[in-house]
């Protein structure tokens, strides 16, 4: 095996997670050691991220509180490493692993998220609906399954433009049942745009099971237009890194769309809401089950115990930096919250036409 390539990682067929079936594949991803040790410090930073983010919650610091994605972080992780600088992502509403893992700035996310004005938007996004156009990341939408016909005209227009981008678009399994969500579906497979569309099936819909909600598969709504779908283990950063790098290469070549169901599991609640009101939808053994396979700690044994050490270490330092930068920057003057309310006039850009 060429140096810096470990071994090929494979995902166990039949594998049953809280008795649901995950990815029955025999997938071979060879990953460069780097590469490993790069995507753990990724999903390392989200988990302690999101962490801290909660103590902001309980401290009043941030007032709407989050949707964690504590247990979903190998599904940014390893998504996002797959994209080119100038590819973009459209997020949800569990959403900070994809703008951290996209690149952007954690110490202003932070301050976003806490309604201040050193955020991405100045406060104006907060925790549910942050983009950072600089990072490559358009929306973070709560508006459930419309990021779909997004992406699409995003997608639309590079392909006018002769721009080589491809669009990620993220959006959870409750999403799967909006008329939107297959609208977005028809006119990627309709026109052949480059979107890789990620249902992160997190079993829960707030707290409503997926098989309570979803009729057939969710792969099955792309297979009807045509779009080549897949489930793929979304415990795992390097399954997942594999399956997207290869949607977003037939994307980028002029294939189409993808539709990837990742199965994956939250470990927290749907909002920290739940922290308030203690919610009974799921049972511990389910959550027990699925800790069984957290993808930080699988991700974990493919690095060196030395190099973990290191990347934590690091990792906690700077959280301690952007967590003072988020409490100690200042709120916005409520004089101007309804600045940027209105554009200022229709102005086409050059070259964009119908």
């Amino acid at each position: 095996m060429p140096e810096g390539v470990v071994a090929p990682v494979k995902v166990a067929d039949g594998l049953e997670v809280a008795g649901i079936a995950a990815v029955p594949s025999t997938v071979s991803v060879p990953v460069a050691v780097a590469d490993s040790v790069e995507l753990y410090r990724t999903m390392r930073y989200i988990r302690r991220f999101e962490e801290r983010a909660i103590e902001l919650v309980r401290a009043g610091e941030i007032f709407s509180g989050i949707h964690p994605c504590i247990g979903q972080e190998a599904v940014a992780a390893g998504a996002c490493a797959a994209l080119d600088p100038g590819d973009i992502v459209l997020s949800s509403h569990r959403g900070h692993g994809h703008l951290l893992a996209k690149g952007t700035d954690p110490s202003r996310l932070m301050a976003e998220m806490a309604g201040k004005v050193t955020g991405i938007d100045k406060g104006r996004g907060g925790s549910f609906h942050p983009s950072d156009f600089t990072a490559g990341v358009y929306n973070s939408t709560g508006t459930v399954g419309h990021g779909a016909g997004i992406a699409a005209g995003i997608a639309w227009a590079a392909v006018k433009a002769g721009d080589p981008k491809v669009v990620l678009s993220f959006f959870g399994d409750g999403a799967v049942t909006q008329g939107a969500l297959l609208e977005g579906f028809n006119l990627a497979a309709l026109w052949q745009l480059p979107v890789v569309y990620i249902c992160e099936n997190n079993r829960y819909a707030t707290t409503l099971p997926v098989e309570a909600a979803v009729a057939g598969t969710i792969t099955g709504r792309g297979e009807a237009f045509g779009i080549p779908s897949s489930v793929v283990d979304g415990q795992d950063a390097e399954v997942v890194h594999a399956a997207v790098a290869e949607a977003v290469e037939r994307a980028r070549r002029g294939g189409g769309p993808s539709l990837l169901e990742m199965r994956t599991y939250r470990y927290h609640g749907h909002h920290t809401f739940e922290m308030l009101v203690r919610l009974r939808y799921r049972e511990q053994a389910e959550i027990d089950s699925w800790k069984e396979r957290d993808p930080l700690d699988i991700q974990a044994a493919r690095v060196a115990e030395v190099d973990r050490a290191r990347i934590d270490a690091e990792v906690e330092l700077d959280l301690d930096e952007v967590v003072r930068f988020a409490v100690d920057s200042p709120r916005p003057d409520p004089a101007d919250a309804t600045d940027h309310y209105h554009a200022d006039g229709f102005r086409p850009r050059p070259g964009v036409s119908l």
